[in-house]
């Protein structure tokens, strides 16, 4: 009796190592998000499931023979793998699954093996008609005593009432399986209790416990990891939503400042004004055109060439521009509109009440295997108080370090630095990332 209980905790051990397999694969977590699927994807999921359980029934059926078979039997999961892809996939997933399963077991005239598996399929595709709710399948559980509590304290039946004829339809499979292999005995089905001659009831009812749980166990198992990739994906939903309200805040931030500039200049130089218009028409079509979240820094530096225009004309020769970028960094991507703010920033706290005017200097470089940026000037500096609240209070800077935080979690590094009567800057330390290389970087899902 003790050998037959190792067995079947082996057998527990099987279904939660080859669910975990196929967890690590891409494809069939994507298959696990989807709940109504083409043909094609039913297929697809069939073929997949079928090519991992399959080899713990070619095992057992290779293995048949040796001096200590048992640990063998307990890799043949065929009739809960169909039962699973069943539940899953629905009719097709489940037949499909269950015959091809079968096939090495058919090998050595277990005849009964296909009919069995593809009515287990079909089995699970019914419990899966039954379901009020697709999600449902994902909430059943091996416990008879946590479903009839559920029928007795909640008010809505139908999750229990689901989940005990889960349990229900799950040990059929077994008592059908059990009941073919000691009727047909030479071209039956593979069971455990054909060999098991010395069973009492309570090594029955391990049997059938375990059945159920190998059944519910890998369910829980793709649940757990479809939990979390639904999570990331309605969190990367929320980010794209809060960048595109920032995105959305930054613009009219700086079209209203730079009306504010033609505003000023009409009275005093219309010429003047007029090329400030054509030089904002020029930026608007760039802002209104569809932008990506990342950009060149090409990019970036050309939209700060067109703002820093439009300045000049106001401030004249007291404003200067400097680029200071090297040539590699050029063609790394930053966030659109990183620059137009930190910059912006400069000219007002900076150089607007210096008399003299001054020089904003905009540095690029890699450190480090990263990415580093400054917005540099010698202006007036900003005051220690207002520096620390620069981050809650300022428009521009705070919009800043919020898309960083939206785009990069917590792979990111921004700062101010301030000396009074010499200047400030701002830096912003990002990953090095290129066109060719972005992979699913634009939006991150902030895990602390």
């Amino acid at each position: 009796m003790a050998q037959h209980l190792v067995l079947l905790f082996f057998k527990l051990a099987v279904a939660a190592a080859l669910a975990s397999i196929l967890t690590r694969s891409a494809t069939f977590q994507r298959m696990l998000l989807r709940e109504e699927r083409t043909l094609g994807q039913r297929v697809k999921m069939a073929l997949v499931c079928a090519a991992i359980y399959s080899a713990g029934v070619l095992t057992r059926v290779l293995t048949r023979g040796f001096p200590s078979p048992d640990p063998y039997e307990a890799l043949d999961l065929g009739l809960e793998a169909a039962l699973v892809m069943g539940l899953l996939g629905g009719y097709v997933t489940g037949m499909l699954a269950g015959i091809l399963m079968s096939l090495p077991a058919m090998f050595v005239t277990e005849l009964m093996s296909m009919p069995l598996l593809a009515a287990a399929g079909v089995m699970g595709g019914l419990l899966r008609d039954l379901a009020p709710d697709k999600e449902y399948i994902w909430k059943i559980t091996p416990f008879p005593d946590l479903s009839l509590y559920r029928l007795l304290r909640r008010p809505d039946l139908r999750l229990p009432v689901f989940g005990l004829t889960c349990l229900l339809v799950i040990l059929l499979a077994e008592l059908l399986r059990s009941t073919i292999a000691l009727t047909i005995q030479t071209r039956g089905v593979f069971s455990l209790t054909r060999d098991w001659k010395d069973m009492n009831s309570w090594m029955i009812v391990a049997q059938y416990a375990t059945t159920v749980f190998a059944v519910i166990l890998p369910i829980k198992i793709w649940h757990s990891s479809r939990y979390e990739k639904l999570l990331e994906q309605q969190q990367l939903r929320l980010n794209e939503a809060r960048l595109a309200a920032l995105s959305s805040q930054i613009n009219p931030h700086f079209l209203f400042n730079t009306l504010n500039s033609v505003a000023s200049l009409i009275r005093q130089d219309p010429d003047q004004a007029r090329q400030v218009v054509y030089k904002l028409s020029k930026i608007l079509r760039r802002l209104l055109r569809k932008q990506e979240n990342l950009v060149t820094l090409r990019e970036e530096l050309s939209f700060i060439d067109d703002y820093l225009a439009i300045e000049m004309v106001r401030f004249g020769e007291k404003l200067r521009f400097v680029k200071d970028v090297a040539p590699a960094c050029l063609d790394m991507l930053v966030p659109s509109m990183l620059l137009q703010p930190l910059v912006e920033n400069s000219i007002r706290h900076g150089l607007a009440s210096k008399v003299s005017g001054g020089t904003i200097k905009v540095r690029g470089l890699e450190a480090g295997g990263r990415l580093q940026i400054l917005v540099e000037d010698d202006g007036v500096g900003i005051p220690e108080a207002k520096l620390a609240r620069l981050f809650e209070n300022g428009i521009g800077v705070n919009n800043v370090n919020e898309r960083l935080k939206v785009l990069y979690g917590s792979n990111y590094k921004m700062w101010i630095d301030s000396r009074p009567g010499e200047g400030a800057s701002t830096g912003v330390e990002i990953p090095l990332q290129t066109s060719g290389n972005v992979v699913d970087v634009e939006l991150v899902t902030n895990k602390r």
